[in-house]
């Protein structure tokens, strides 16, 4: 891979888009599963894939964003106008969205944590292959995602979690750079002797 400079060149400007700069088109079903084939090669221990995938097109979202604003409505109701758009609108920023379902749980070999990495390390592939099929995307996670009254709305089982909602489509915004840490904030080197 050290000497595919396209990836590299990728991987120096790679950014997500705000789900509210997208818009149609998106991708159409048979490149929807090859984006996620291709995400789908990422690390994991024991290869028991403790995550799956649910995926959100048509007008199945405008209905389940009706519903989320209910539910939002009842942990508040005096939500702002600006606010119940935002909450009817969850799932109809992205022509696609698609959730990463962490099936992690107790297992006699794989500890659970590296289960959970495994289901980041997947919601960052699809961002990853989603670009490289020319789509934006965003990885959000949403109040939703951590709200178990949601889950029967969403398709999520009991004892699952979201790791992320990937957010896919298209946008003619131009992709803003953001600050990134510095390495000397990030990194601690142990040996190599070359100060």
């Amino acid at each position: 891979m050290k000497t595919d400079i396209k990836l590299i060149d990728y991987l120096a400007v790679r950014r997500s888009i705000p789900a509210f700069q997208m818009a149609e088109p998106g991708p159409e079903k048979a490149e929807i599963e090859e984006i996620i084939r291709l995400a789908s090669r990422v690390p994991d221990h024991g290869k028991i894939a403790p995550w799956r995938f649910i995926v959100y097109r048509g007008e199945e979202r405008a209905r389940i964003g009706e519903e989320l604003l209910k539910l939002a409505l009842e942990a508040k109701p005096d939500l702002s106008e600006e606010m119940i758009q935002v909450e009817r609108t969850r799932f109809t920023r992205a022509p696609v969205v698609i959730a990463v379902v962490s099936k992690a749980a107790p297992h006699v070999k794989i500890p659970e944590w590296e289960q959970l990495m495994s289901a980041g390390a997947l919601c960052l592939n699809l961002l990853i292959s989603a670009n490289a099929h020319g789509w934006v995307s965003n990885w959000l996670t949403e109040w939703f995602a951590y709200d178990e009254r949601a889950y029967p709305l969403l398709g999520v089982a009991s004892g699952e979690k979201v790791a992320g909602f990937i957010h896919i489509g298209s946008s003619s915004f131009p992709p803003v750079e953001r600050p990134r840490p510095e390495l000397s904030e990030t990194v601690t080197w142990v040996g190599g002797g070359d100060a």
